[in-house]
């Protein structure tokens, strides 16, 4: 043998009449069974809208409240009875964390979140619940009670008007939230 030779490179060269294959891998794709409840697919596809609405709320329940922290001024015996309570406050707690459990469940949906989101939705429910309570009860008492006994009744009738609004919007955003939450709860692990 050659010296040279022996460390070169070696060429195969194939007849033309055998073919040369390449090694093709095959995908195996599953998808799971799912029975088609129209139901779960709208949860699932709405998971981010839904939390960013209770985000929302949770939002505005904190933000009235503070407006009614500066409604007790000098002719005014008393803060409403949705104040006392601290509504606001509370409820804006539970229905941001439910939302954001929500949209947590979006990114990655793990059982125990799963689970936690129930939970969380189930307590905003009766947060909800509490709350239209609360807001019927504190319409009825503070409707007229509001001014106590000034003698301006034109500022006296536009702070009532002011609180008036406010439980009206609160207890539009209660009911609306009352709904997600249910809904989400009794449908969300289906």
């Amino acid at each position: 043998m050659n010296p040279s030779t022996t460390h070169g490179p070696v060429l195969l060269v194939f007849p033309p009449e055998l073919p040369i294959t390449k090694l093709q891998q095959s995908v195996v794709t599953a998808i799971p069974y799912r029975p088609g409840n129209p139901m779960s697919k709208l949860i699932a596809s709405k998971l981010k809208i839904l939390g960013t609405l209770q985000i929302l709320f949770g939002m505005m329940h904190f933000s009235f409240g503070v407006i009614m922290l500066f409604t007790f001024v000098e002719p005014y015996p008393r803060f409403p009875l949705i104040f006392l309570s601290g509504y606001p406050f509370w409820s804006s707690i539970l229905f941001i964390n439910s939302g954001a459990f929500l949209i947590a469940l979006k990114k990655k949906h793990t059982d125990t979140l799963m689970m936690m989101s129930r939970i969380m939705n189930s307590l905003s429910s009766l947060g909800a619940i509490a709350g239209v309570v609360l807001l019927s009860f504190s319409f009825l008492l503070d409707q007229h009670y509001l001014c106590g006994f000034s003698d301006q009744l034109m500022h006296c009738h536009a702070v009532t008007t002011l609180l008036i609004g406010i439980f009206i919007m609160l207890m539009a955003f209660t009911i609306i939230e009352l709904f997600i939450a249910l809904f989400f709860s009794i449908f969300g692990g289906q």
